[in-house]
């Protein structure tokens, strides 16, 4: 029998075992081996958590912000120290391959280099003498207990678009973690247990829906940062800013790619390929629809075809291996259901992934790369995240029309435009309504410097996660107006 890995509490500075009732089973994708069984915690325990937060919270907050950076410091080492067991760790639960388990792992140690720099980005502003005499302050001050809401597919870098600079701004913190993907937050909180945070500075609840509501409805939480699809985020948006929180919900996507005739076909077939099939789709900056331009679509289609096929598909963690298996059988047979859908609509099947198998995984939750032509603008798959490694095309005759149909979807995460010439990249970026653009760029994802931005559908809230926008969501601005009248100081 397998030894299953114990999914625990980590709260106040200890790790608990939870009383939950209900349990989730965490599986491997690739070989359905179970790996563990998440506890959906009730709400005891997530008041447990909030308690110890906001009880370590007036102290933090007085902790000079060079030295709450120093926890960070040490954590970024020990984070490069386990960067691989991590990434194995994200490969095992999650499916994708090691290779991209590793680039996200990177991600995550890069916000946290950039909340190191809380003593700058964190700043206020003051003018002198704004009246005779008088003068005026802002102040940037900690909120409160933040929360953080993860979703499956990246459980190693999307906790740290918001957690290091939460606690960097002097808030404590509760995450919780996907329950389908609990096992590197249980890594990562324990590497940050090592740094000598002080207790209850960061906390983990572990769970799943009735866990996230206790967590909404805590009046001890002061801001929600969540990750998910565009139901659950509007739903938890709604929930938490009723109650007077601060939220940052980041939802689903339908990201249109144009490629104009003009395009390096051979540069572009790849990355669009890595894009679209990438983590096998399972990522709210995957390409879902390719859009040709003119003379584009005959060369361009032929050549994703081909990369379809060719993709090496298996186990994340074998050498070679370009895709893994979606999240789980449930998963794998919801996107075959929608494959359905669509040609059900009147679109023509090129490459098909489904009924996968693949020798000595066959237990495993695979569908190939699949590519669909004529998808019908307004139609079901094309408001659909799909979210698994299928690739829809459309064709269009001008580049405005291209941008009518970007526009034209509900969502706005990402929007790219492949081309060689720099007037057409000038109007799409200009005229795309979307949050996140790319130019010859197939997954337009942010350094940690900037926002991770997404408008329409994909974003509800006001400022997003990474960079600035943390700082200024995980901060309160505080205005303060003095003044030292001559015959008051004339006593000292």
């Amino acid at each position: 029998m397998t030894t299953l890995t114990p999914v625990l509490n980590y709260i106040s500075g200890e790790w608990r075992g939870s009383a939950a009732a209900l349990h989730a089973e965490v599986t491997n994708p690739a070989t359905a081996e179970l790996l563990a069984q998440t506890p959906i915690s009730p709400a005891a325990e997530v008041d447990e958590a909030v308690i110890a937060a906001a009880g370590a919270f007036p102290a933090w907050r007085r902790t000079p912000p060079t030295e709450r950076v120093g926890y960070l410091f040490r954590l970024r080492g020990l984070l490069e120290e386990h960067h691989e067991e991590l990434a194995r760790t994200i490969t095992t639960e999650c499916g994708k391959t090691l290779e991209e388990a590793r680039a996200e792992m990177r991600r995550a140690i890069e916000n946290v280099e950039v909340a190191c720099g809380i003593p700058i980005l964190m700043q206020g502003y003051n003018s002198e003498d704004i009246a005779a005499g008088i003068d005026e302050t802002m102040i940037r001050q900690p909120l409160g207990v933040c929360a953080v809401i993860a979703p499956f597919n990246f459980p190693g870098m999307i906790p740290f678009w918001f957690l290091p600079y939460a606690i960097a701004c002097g808030n404590t913190c509760v995450v919780k973690p996907s329950e389908r993907t609990p096992l590197t937050m249980q890594k990562i909180i324990g590497l940050a247990a090592r740094t000598g945070l002080p207790a209850g500075v960061l906390n983990l609840v572990n769970g799943a829906r009735e866990t996230v509501e206790a967590i909404l409805d805590h009046p001890a939480v002061q801001a929600v940062s969540m990750v998910g699809s565009t139901p659950v985020a509007r739903a938890i948006y709604g929930r938490a800013a009723a109650a007077g929180k601060r939220v940052q919900c980041q939802g689903g996507a339908k990201n249109l790619v144009v490629v104009m005739p003009d395009a390096d076909m051979e540069t572009t077939t790849r990355v669009l390929a890595d894009s679209a099939f990438g983590s096998a789709g399972q990522r709210c900056l995957a390409a879902s629809l390719v859009v040709t331009v003119g003379e584009a679509r005959q060369p361009l289609t032929e050549a994703i075809c081909q990369a379809a096929v060719r993709r090496v598909v298996g186990c994340g963690l074998e050498q070679g291996v370009e895709m893994g298996p979606v999240i789980s059988p449930q998963s794998k047979a919801r996107i075959a259901r929608l494959i359905g859908v669509a040609l059900d609509e009147g679109a023509r099947l090129l490459v098909d992934g489904r009924g996968a198998v693949i020798p000595g995984y066959e237990r495993g939750a695979f569908i190939r790369p699949t590519v669909l032509e004529n998808v019908p603008a307004g139609g079901a798959i094309f408001k659909t995240e799909i979210f698994g490694p299928v690739l829809g095309m459309m064709h269009v005759n001008t580049l405005d029309q291209a941008i009518g149909l970007v526009n034209s979807s509900e969502y706005g995460n990402m929007a790219c435009l492949f081309t060689a010439s720099g007037i057409a990249a000038r109007k799409f970026r200009h005229a795309a309504v979307a949050g996140n653009i790319g130019i010859n760029i197939g997954v337009a994802a942010p350094m940690a410097f900037f926002p991770f931005s997404g408008w329409k559908a994909s974003f509800f809230g006001d400022l997003h996660g990474q960079g600035m926008d943390a700082v200024e969501f995980f901060t309160q601005k505080k205005v303060v107006v003095e003044r030292w009248p001559k015959e008051w100081t004339r006593k000292f």
